[in-house]
């Protein structure tokens, strides 16, 4: 019987139609002399799935296994070819299969929950040295040097919705303006998105926000909102607050003038409690700081990805080559989130990238049979001989 690897049905989820229209459009298939995008696709997710910590180690390991070229779509590959698809093609057909994976996702959200949570942040990615100064030295800051992935993580689906790939020195908040707005959504981000006029079109966009108050915001308090007994020890204060100044200075101009909720929430582990910033007037208070609390569930999906995928450690040293790997892994972790909800996996992601890094070409339906039909067979030899002794 013919059954196809864990690797090609991992990557079935890959929508080609979206693919092959991006190829088309921004023509990477172009002079490509036999290494098309979805070879350069298939191996850089491979490279992912795999583990590999070098392209030379891609091009070994890949190559090993030719009786599965054909059903990928795919033939051998050399580490030379690859390292040039990375260095010269666009991305742009990898940005295309990242939206239409996370627009799945994003369904998904959609269809669980009427309000969703949205929790925004970014990760630095430091690339220095010899090859890398060329192009990111002049972008870097006093923090780090490289580029940055700023994503948009919904926690319901434990899985991205928005990604993109900036400089290190440009601000969160600059990349956060140009995110669409949904209706009926929360969103949840630190200090670093301290944009008051984006804040103010969040709240136009009949969506809510929560994140933390600067420690010179000027405030106005109107009232006090009352505070149920059982959270008086968490919750030390829940104000109903407006900002003291519409222009704050620098010929800017503050135009959010609806009011705010401040909530000071204690923190047992520190010495200064959290002061929260909301325009969510109806949810409790405990509500509230719980959604600041899930935004750690972020920090935790950059950590897995810069444990578990190479996002770290790049194969090359030029900007295009970089977004190429870091695009690759966000469709791996994508592809693996479908893949564990498709075969209704129970285990956790990390546990099951493990099982799948050691049986990437296995046939799983063929292994299934096989070890059926030896089971029923020593079944029966064990039947024959107790009939021997009766």
């Amino acid at each position: 019987m013919f059954s196809i690897s864990r690797l090609q049905e991992v990557m079935k989820g890959i929508p080609r139609g979206v693919f092959d229209a991006a190829v088309r459009e921004h023509g990477t298939n172009k002079h490509s002399k036999g290494f098309r995008s979805w070879d350069q696709l298939t191996a850089m997710a491979f490279a992912q799935l795999s583990g590999a910590s070098s392209l030379r180690v891609v091009e070994a390991a890949y190559n090993s296994q030719p009786a599965h070229h054909y059903h990928l779509g795919t033939g051998a590959i050399r580490r030379s070819t690859l390292a040039d698809a990375n260095r010269k093609r666009s991305p742009e057909p990898l940005v295309a299969v990242v939206q239409a994976l996370m627009s799945q996702v994003n369904r998904s959200v959609r269809k669980q929950s009427a309000r969703a949570l949205y929790l925004l942040d970014s990760t630095s990615l430091t690339l220095k040295g010899r090859h890398f100064d060329a192009w990111t030295a002049a972008s870097r800051n006093r923090c780090t040097q490289g580029m940055k992935l700023h994503v948009v993580y919904a926690r319901d689906a434990a899985s991205p919705v928005r990604q993109s790939l900036s400089m290190a020195n440009v601000n969160d908040v600059t990349d956060a303006i140009g995110i669409p707005i949904e209706s009926e959504t929360t969103y949840v981000f630190d200090k670093g998105y301290c944009d008051y006029n984006w804040w103010a079109s969040i709240d136009a966009s009949q969506a809510t926000f929560v994140t933390r108050f600067k420690n010179n915001a000027a405030l106005v308090v109107d009232r006090a909102r009352p505070i149920d007994a059982d959270d008086k020890d968490t919750i030390l204060a829940d104000e109903i607050v407006r900002f003291a100044h519409k222009s704050p200075g620098g010929k800017r101009r503050n135009r959010y003038e609806a009011p705010l909720r401040r909530i000071t929430v204690a923190r047992p582990d520190k010495l200064t409690p959290l002061v929260l910033a909301t325009n969510d007037l109806t949810t409790t208070a405990t509500v509230i700081a719980q959604h600041y609390k899930d935004r750690w569930n972020i920090e935790l999906f950059f950590k897995w990805m810069k444990q578990h995928l190479q996002i770290k450690r790049f194969f090359g040293c030029n900007e295009n080559a970089v977004k190429t790997q870091v695009l690759c892994a966000l469709i791996v972790y994508l592809l693996l989130s479908l893949y564990r909800k498709a075969h209704a996996k129970t285990a956790s992601l990390w546990l099951l990238l493990a099982e799948l890094r050691h049986a990437l070409f296995q046939r799983a339906a063929v292994e299934q049979s096989t070890y059926r039909r030896c089971k029923e067979r020593r079944l029966e030899v064990r039947n024959r001989q107790a009939l021997l002794f009766t």
